[in-house]
């Protein structure tokens, strides 16, 4: 084995979490930091070259210019991108070959740029906007891939899938994202339900070019997907959100008009017919689906797993090897639980099996009806009151995060994630919204909730894209353009992590353990996403494994495996981005003694603005130096 490439020990250095973190030796071990190349010493003294601004303000405007919707997110769509807000995402052929020319000309374009003349905080500008876009062009190899993808930071090989698509997505896109405020808006509001229709049907062409290639997500997702479109076209055009929504609105500012009515006509003569297409399509390609999870069954699948999985956690490690990290920091999380539940007299049956049960006490559940759904957000809500204290801890930035708790829209519950962020847009106009799936309150026992709520709120998502709105002035807005899964999950589990360490769960044994099965679950996503695509484990055994390890409901576990099944790789960026994030701050803490500041160190993270993992020892041999100065 080269000397470069880690060994599984090497790679299992840094499966610590919580209290464990404190157990590390004050020197690592050479062979651990071996599992890296060295980073690049920064050129501190080096002058920025002003082309570099230049330059990605362009490739900002670019890529806003073919993401319309993230430019309303963002608070983007006004001024000289005020055409956007009419304008949703295409999923054509030519708009692949528009992402495939815009990523081939941001590499000709980086190719004119010395990476060693930029100041050292451009330098890690360069180098994460160059692994996108090398990311972006080894998509281009795989028909189901896309340079889009490599600049996103993740996967999605199918158009159309229970959590993918233009169902799924724009109708609560409209409601919370697009704004309006005077009737140019509600005219914008109603040319993109019109689009809307234009996106079903190129998700349609897709779905049968796809089919026709022997590509087609499992029949278990189709069968899903397909309820969630019948579901959505079953219902009467007036109730749909896409018309409520702009009727309440332009109501409320005492706008003229029919909007409400001009909504419906387009849901029932655009909308519905293009809706009923893709209907036909999905079903046809149903019938020769089969239930295989792993995309390992596509055609040149295992490569395009491999590309997948860097996507997802901005690593080179193997499948093979995330794969046993998975496993060695699940049995090292056990152990921590057992303990406390020993504790607390719970000693019959195996970690699982206890945390399953502590999930079904009714003492621990919110009442499973609307009332109840209420009270479980109102909690999460104090959670948020009682972390905001420890910020000063957390940061030294000073990060208003304003956020909003929502429960997921009803009409995608069945097929959303069970906790995920938008973050704010960068006008300051509308705050961080963190989702909470709600089709049940049994999937959030009272004890999972304080963790959820650290990693979608604060100090994780909120905080994170807190930093990209109240410092954009100073932020290259590429920072918000492109993603990096693993820095964006790896933090947030950090997260997690930290308001562990900063006494939380001091008198809360039962949330201790919440925190540590969140952090298990995540070391078992690396075993069941590898186990899916790279090792062909069948559905029902990542179902079983993730069940029996987490002790979470099987619906829950269920819903995770069949969204794995159709990102693949990106479940496994939120454990391995934590661990590098770990990694490099015992390096940190090592190299600086008494000079390391938790807080200084968290802000580096932060300013930073994302980076893959590949790139995060340079903003941390830049804090070490900066710091030792």
């Amino acid at each position: 084995m080269p000397a470069s490439t880690p060994t599984r020990r090497d790679l299992l250095k840094f499966a610590v979490t919580g209290a464990a973190a404190a157990a590390l030796p004050a020197a690592l071990p050479s062979a651990a930091l071996a599992a890296r190349p060295a980073p690049r010493k920064p050129a501190t003294d080096a002058a920025a070259d002003p082309r570099f601004k230049a330059l990605l303000d362009a490739f900002a405007d670019e890529i806003l210019m073919l993401a319309p919707t993230t430019a309303s997110s963002l608070g983007l769509d006004s001024g000289k991108h005020a055409a956007l807000k009419s304008q949703l995402e295409q999923v054509s052929a030519e708009e692949d070959a528009r992402w495939t020319a815009q990523v081939k000309s941001m590499a000709a374009r980086l190719d004119g740029i010395d990476r060693a003349r930029l100041a050292p905080p451009d330098q890690i500008r360069y180098d994460t906007v160059r692994y996108a876009v090398g990311a972006g062009l080894e998509g281009t190899a795989f028909s189901f891939g896309g340079a889009a993808a490599g600049l996103q930071g993740g996967t999605a090989p199918f158009p159309v899938t229970q959590q993918d698509g233009a169902v799924t997505r724009i109708p609560e896109f409209l409601n919370s994202q697009h704004a309006i405020a005077r009737r140019a808006d509600a005219d914008a509001y109603l040319a993109r339900v019109q689009a809307m229709g234009c996106l079903l049907d190129q998700e349609t062409r897709r779905i049968a070019e796809q089919d026709a290639m022997n590509v087609r997500p499992p029949a278990f997702i189709i069968r899903t997907a397909l309820d969630q479109l019948k579901a959505y076209r079953a219902l009467p055009a007036q109730e749909q959100t896409l018309v409520t929504s702009l009727a309440t609105r332009t109501r409320a500012l005492g706008l003229a008009g029919d909007w409400g009515g001009r909504a419906q006509a387009l849901v029932t003569d655009t909308v519905y017919p293009a809706l009923e297409r893709q209907i036909a399509a999905l079903e046809q390609a149903g019938r020769k689906a089969d239930d295989v999870a792993g995309v390992h069954r596509l055609p040149d699948g295992e490569a395009y797993y491999r590309w997948a999985l860097k996507l997802g956690t901005s690593t080179d490690y193997t499948p093979q090897q995330v794969h046993d990290i998975g496993q060695e920091q699940n049995r090292e999380l056990e152990a921590r639980m057992d303990a406390i539940l020993r504790s607390q007299g719970l000693t019959q049956g195996s970690v699982g099996a206890r945390m399953g049960a502590l999930s079904k006490d009714p003492q621990r559940l919110f009442a499973d009806d609307e009332r109840g759904r209420s009270r479980l957000i109102a909690y999460c809500n104090e959670r948020v009151a009682a972390i905001r204290k420890l910020l000063p801890r957390v940061s030294h930035l000073g990060l208003k995060a304003p956020l909003a708790i929502k429960r997921v829209p009803a009409d995608i519950q069945d097929g959303a994630p069970l906790g995920y962020m938008n973050f704010a847009s960068l006008d300051g106009k509308r705050p961080a919204i963190y989702y909470i799936n709600l089709k049940s309150t049994a999937m959030w026992p009272r004890h999972e909730l304080t963790s959820l709520t650290a990693h979608e709120g604060v100090p994780g998502h909120a905080l994170q894209g807190a930093y990209l709105a109240e410092h954009h002035a100073e932020t290259p807005l590429i920072a918000s353009l492109i993603g990096f899964n693993a820095f964006v999950e790896g933090w947030a589990l950090y997260a997690e992590q930290l308001v562990e360490e900063f006494g939380l769960y001091a008198d809360d044994p039962f949330s201790r353990l919440g925190y540590l099965q969140a952090q298990k679950f995540r070391a078992c996503r690396l075993v069941v996403d590898t186990g899916m695509h790279a090792l062909k484990w069948e559905r029902r055994q990542a179902i079983e494994f993730l069940s029996a390890h987490t002790g979470r409901a099987l619906a829950s576990v269920t819903s995770e495996i069949d969204r794995y099944s159709v990102s693949p790789g990106q479940a496994c960026g939120y454990k391995m981005g934590h661990n590098e994030i770990l990694r490099n701050r015992e390096r940190a803490r090592t190299a600086l003694g008494a000079k390391f500041d938790l807080a200084a160190f968290d802000d580096a993270l932060l300013a930073c603005g994302g980076v893959p993992m590949a790139v995060l020892p340079t903003v941390v041999d830049q804090y070490i130096g900066r710091s030792k100065a």
